[in-house]
């Protein structure tokens, strides 16, 4: 009926129809999101499903209901649902009334003795909760009740878009678990009465089609574009964007559940965690470092605090080092016997030079690092590029180059209780004694080294200048106001957990960093080794670190040097204004990323060659007669003469005179 005169109001009330939700998760065309800027925010407000409170059964009147009666004359919204507006005051043979179905049931919001339903609670015969001034149906003969939610429960459907089939309303409100969300739920559940298994909660059920995340997480988790709500993530899709995690928990996603997701990026997020719909009895469950994350610490307890990644390539571990530690570098200056203008240095033969901006030796050629010029000056100590003046130099100009930061240059002889290796004393070594141009294999990051070394050579433990200055406390930006603190990465309970940049196994280094109240693991290569900002040749701006997809870009990834697709949800380079991404071990190379050096043999998060400068000669007489010069293998080079293996990607010694090539360690 269109209009109806309802015994329990004294005004007509309307019918008046809902139209159904629209649930198109298809996107629309490029063009036409261009053609009305100032209208699009309108298409992601979420629709209003909530129409307001039946006065009978004191229940929400939702969308799905379809439709629904409403008084025009009353400004407080007096509202029914369609079904119990109709119902009538008598029912009879209702399947619900057992063991006597044949019983009338009258309609009545009093209780059978008294006409005070204020004075009065009752329980229903169905779904034994406890009601009061609340419409129900009452049995004279068995003197029990029924409320009128159970009366209705047969017309309580929806058609929902998740699922192709009708949905029930369950009989009673309880706990279960939502096929929805796969989390535990409790009250009101919708069920599929052909397919048994299915069910999902009405919170659940009423989720809008599209949301905006920061509005529901009070923007803790933010992101520019309206999420689209996907009724499962197939397993194809999973596997072709590398096993997403959601971008709130960090956990990994079922295909059979619902998620939120952005058509726009390649952003993911459980339903729970965008809306942050979570039932208070659960919160015991949520997973470690789940909602805002607050900061644990004081800058004033800090005052030497480390905060990665580092700013830039020239940065590293010892120049942070040097900078808040300058009063007893400078006392080492001053106790010099050259005044701090020519250094003899024990590890070169040559005295060194200080250049600087006030350097009056003209005569001297200053050559600076720059990717974009092809000009590669590594420190002889760290290995890591020379962009700035002061530095050391060779004073033999016409000898060799030979170069040292001002702190590299200034390393204290000794160094105990190192966290590696605490029980001996770590001797500073311009090289390994022991090896061929000093190359050794440092014990921390675990990369070869041709730089300076601190060692104990009894134990033969041996680690680079840098991985000898291990903070005990750092920050990272991608876990921003939380101390990361040092731990030891070896214990057997660390073997199944993963550094949070590279997804790698903890039990393949030795020193980690560890964030205690959200399981965040970084291992000492990606805390230390991958800058923020990175130069390369290839590109004349600068490329950014990033932590997870970057917005704006919905296609799959792939490095522009080794034209390989990848994993964004692990750390890696990207260029904004190019839309141009690289891989980690890629993005450092300068000089040698013509030369296909990017090492699909051994798929490492940096560089292999990273702290290796190349370039160096020997001679020895009785492999070969001619001097061989230090080299990275390509694939021109061929065979190894000893080994006859490939020389691709390994370092290698070549005689630039004859075709002699042959694997450093073969020599």
């Amino acid at each position: 009926m269109e209009e109806l005169l309802h015994f329990t109001h004294e005004h007509m009330l309307s019918l008046v129809r809902l139209q159904p939700a629209s649930h198109d998760n298809e996107n629309s065309d490029d063009d036409d999101e261009e053609e009305k800027e100032e209208g699009e925010e309108e298409d992601f407000v979420a629709e209003e499903k909530h129409v307001g409170q039946c006065k009978m059964c004191k229940e929400g009147i939702y969308s799905f209901h379809m439709s629904y009666y409403k008084c025009k004359d009353c400004h407080d919204d007096y509202l029914l649902h369609q079904f119990c507006a109709e119902m009538p005051k008598t029912l009879q043979n209702h399947p619900s009334h057992d063991p006597h179905p044949y019983h009338n049931l009258t309609l009545s919001k009093g209780f059978f003795w008294t006409h005070d339903p204020k004075l009065i609670e009752w329980t229903c015969s169905v779904c034994n909760l406890m009601q009061k001034e609340l419409f129900h149906y009452t049995c004279d003969i068995c003197k029990i009740n029924m409320d009128i939610i159970c009366a209705t429960m047969s017309q309580q459907k929806m058609d929902h878009p998740s699922h192709p089939h009708q949905l029930q309303r369950m009989a009673k409100e309880l706990v279960s678990r939502c096929s929805a969300c796969g989390e535990k739920h409790q009250g009101t559940f919708y069920h599929c009465t052909t397919c048994s298994w299915y069910s999902i909660h009405l919170d659940c059920a009423l989720l809008p089609a599209k949301l905006l995340i920061q509005q529901h997480t009070d923007a803790t988790f933010t992101h520019s574009h309206p999420l689209t709500l996907a009724y499962s993530f197939p397993v194809i899709d999973i596997v072709a964007k590398y096993y997403p995690t959601c971008r709130v928990c960090k956990k990994y996603f079922d295909s059979y559940f619902w998620l939120y997701k952005c058509d726009k990026c390649q952003y993911y997020a459980h339903i729970n965690c965008a809306t942050s719909m979570r039932e208070p009895f659960m919160s015991i469950f949520l997973h470690p470092g789940g909602g805002k994350t607050y900061k644990n610490f004081k800058d004033d307890d800090y005052p030497n605090l480390l905060h990665c990644p580092f700013p830039d390539e020239s940065y590293n571990l010892l120049r942070h080092y040097f900078l808040n530690n300058k009063k007893e570098f400078i006392t080492m200056i001053k106790e010099e016997e050259h005044g701090g203008e020519m250094l003899n240095h024990f590890s070169h033969k040559h005295p060194l030079i200080l250049l600087d901006t006030h350097t009056q030796q003209t005569s001297v050629l200053i050559v600076l690092h720059s990717p974009m010029k092809k000009v590669q000056v590594l420190c002889d100590g760290c290995l890591k590029p020379i962009t700035e003046m002061p530095f050391y130099k060779c004073s033999e100009i016409s000898s060799c180059g030979f170069v040292l930061h001002e702190w590299c240059a200034r390393l204290p002889s000794k160094i105990h209780d190192h966290p590696g290796h605490p029980q001996h004393a770590l001797v500073l070594m311009s090289n390994n004694p022991r090896q061929l141009l000093g190359l050794f294999y440092c014990d921390i990051c675990l990369l070869f080294c041709n730089g300076f070394a601190y060692g104990c050579t009894a134990c033969k433990y041996y680690v680079d200048i840098n991985c000898a200055f291990l903070p005990k406390e750092i920050t990272h930006e991608a876990h921003p106001g939380h101390l990361l603190s040092r731990i030891n990465a070896s214990p057997a309970d660390l073997s199944k957990i993963y550094c949070n940049s590279c997804k790698c196994y903890l039990k393949n280094c030795n020193i980690a960093f560890h964030c205690p109240s959200c399981d965040f693991y970084l291992d000492t290569e990606c805390a230390f080794l991958l800058p923020g900002v990175m130069r390369h040749q290839f590109d004349k701006h600068p490329l950014s670190l990033r932590y997870n997809p970057v917005e704006n870009h919905p296609s799959d990834y792939f490095c522009e040097i080794c034209e390989d697709i990848f994993d964004p949800n692990k750390w890696f380079y990207h260029c904004s204004c190019c839309a141009q991404s690289m891989h980690p071990a890629c993005a450092p190379l300068i000089l040698g990323c013509e030369q296909h050096v990017y090492e699909k043999k051994y798929r490492r998060r940096v560089f292999r060659y990273l702290n290796v400068k190349f370039g160096g000669t020997v001679e020895i007489k009785r492999l070969h007669p001619h001097r061989l010069s230090f080299l990275q293998g390509i694939q021109s080079h061929g065979l190894c003469k000893k080994c006859t293996k490939e020389l691709q990607y390994d370092m290698i010694f070549k005689c630039l005179e004859c075709e002699y090539s042959v694997h450093w360690n073969c020599l």
